[in-house]
């Protein structure tokens, strides 16, 4: 059985992020690449999260294997701008998870930006 993306498109992840994170593709809104960021997170893809944040803001590592956090769900709440024809965008949204036996949810608007046909993200607020 293939797998469903974890981003919660309702798509296979090789039709949906497993797409971008391979590299035969790239995001073309903020809502696709917040998406694939947060599937990234799930399945621990470093490689993916580094090259898709924006120079200005990206930390200098990213430990994802030493955190205990297990991603249970994305629900999109709100998308302003970040279309094909935009060069910003945000993003609403909640992530809910689980570390050992507590359940929390990190709700947050991310900030996109667009560069040389590229989106990537910039940082968040937490709502």
């Amino acid at each position: 059985m293939t797998p469903m993306c974890p981003c919660g498109t309702g798509k296979t992840y090789e039709n949906c992020c497993g797409y971008f994170h391979s590299g035969k593709g790239y995001p073309l809104s903020a809502e696709s690449l917040m998406r694939s960021r947060y599937s990234a997170f799930v399945l621990k893809d470093e490689k993916y999260l580094f090259e898709t944040w924006h120079k200005s803001k990206r930390p200098k590592t990213l430990d994802l294997n030493t955190q205990k956090i297990n991603w249970l769900r994305l629900t999109v709440l709100n998308i302003e701008g970040g279309t094909e024809k935009d060069t910003t965008g945000k993003v609403e949204f909640i992530a809910e998870f689980k570390i050992s036996s507590k359940q929390g949810k990190l709700h947050e608007i991310s900030n996109f930006l667009k560069e040389d046909s590229k989106w990537f993200y910039v940082d968040g607020d937490i709502v």
